[in-house]
């Protein structure tokens, strides 16, 4: 291993007997990250998730981190060569060189791409019904009746979690205002950006923030923190990927957790089944990939309550629909402050 991927590269054995047969064949798995794995966010959640699974199916883990968002195909192709049988790219920026090297070195890679079995998989992180349960919690616990979604960017997945959000808000009530602001087209960093824009929303009169933001995230709750609204209600933050209950200050409602165990350890399954690729990987309520955390903050007769919706979508009674669209997402709201051009 050169010395460069020595830097950036910090390989976890987890001790953990193989199991007989197939499950030989996969004996290393790795993931590449654009940031380091302190986020309490993607990064983090993707490391964690890649080094449980390395646990769970008795695999060696190679974590790739802070590799930023320049080419990656030296660094892939060395986990290659260093038998990393199946590599997840955690960076939409990663894709096209993921399966170009995928196929070039014959390695399993996950990717954003549509799949090609075998050995492009593709896997889409999309929380909506997650956020549906964060919505009912947001209904339940504001006493002001106004209630913002604050995101760093309009993708497809903050998309899908800011309708999936409203829809829960409207299943509780109708009449509950929803304030929706974006910090900026690609503000996933801004700190100061999202501190000052949902300062704005809480100034609405908002007493839940529904907070989107990557790295911005940390402004946000620094606005939940300081300021109140105009009626001089407590503010809740609802966080989304991670958990910082470790940094909370008292204000950290809940998050709509994103676990991507679970949906490596398929992977890694589909890997060893020879059937990897043939399917989507996406986050479920029903194996905990997607779950909404619970906190010391939610009253006991609200979880409840949460819990009930809960099981209410995962029979079907409960159909949570899928927005992508910024536009069809723009719609379900109140009112929309956009991001400046």
């Amino acid at each position: 291993m050169t010395s460069m991927l020595r830097a950036s590269v910090a390989v976890l054995a987890l001790l953990a007997p193989l199991t007989p047969g197939l499950a030989a064949e996969v004996e290393t798995i790795a993931i590449v990250t654009p940031e380091q794995g302190t986020d309490f966010g993607w990064n983090q959640q993707g490391i964690e998730g890649l080094e449980a699974a390395a646990k769970a199916t008795g695999t060696e883990a190679i974590v790739a981190q802070g590799l930023g968002y320049g080419n990656v195909r030296p660094t892939l192709r060395e986990l290659a060569e260093d038998g990393a049988q199946l590599i997840i790219a955690h960076a939409s920026g990663y894709t096209t060189e993921a399966v170009e090297v995928g196929k070039e070195m014959g390695v399993h890679v996950a990717t954003g791409n549509p799949s090609e079995p075998p050995l492009v998989g593709k896997y889409e992180l999309l929380a909506e019904k997650g956020s549906f349960l964060a919505g009912v919690l947001a209904a339940k616990m504001t006493k002001t009746k106004v209630i913002g979604i604050v995101v760093s960017s309009e993708s497809p997945n903050w998309n899908a979690q800011s309708a999936g959000f409203a829809q829960g808000v409207r299943y509780v009530s109708p009449d509950i205002e929803l304030r929706y602001a974006i910090i900026g087209p690609a503000a996933y960093a801004d700190v100061a950006g999202a501190k000052r824009v949902t300062e704005s929303v809480i100034a609405s009169n908002a007493d839940v923030i529904f907070g989107q933001g990557n790295g911005s995230s940390f402004g946000m709750i620094q606005a939940v923190e300081t300021v109140s609204p105009p009626s001089g209600e407590k503010v809740w933050f609802i966080d989304v990927i991670g958990d910082k209950s470790s940094i909370d200050k008292g204000h950290l409602l809940s998050s709509v957790i994103w676990d991507m165990a679970p949906v490596f350890t398929q992977m890694v399954e589909d890997v060893r089944a020879d059937t990897f690729g043939t399917k989507e990987y996406a986050l479920q309520l029903e194996d905990g990939s997607q779950r909404l955390l619970k906190t010391d903050h939610i009253p006991a007769d609200v979880w409840t309550e949460v819990e009930a919706v809960k099981a209410k979508i995962m029979s079907g009674e409960i159909a949570v629909k899928v927005v992508l669209e910024p536009a069809d997402t723009r719609a379900m709201m109140s009112s929309t402050v956009a991001a400046a051009e």
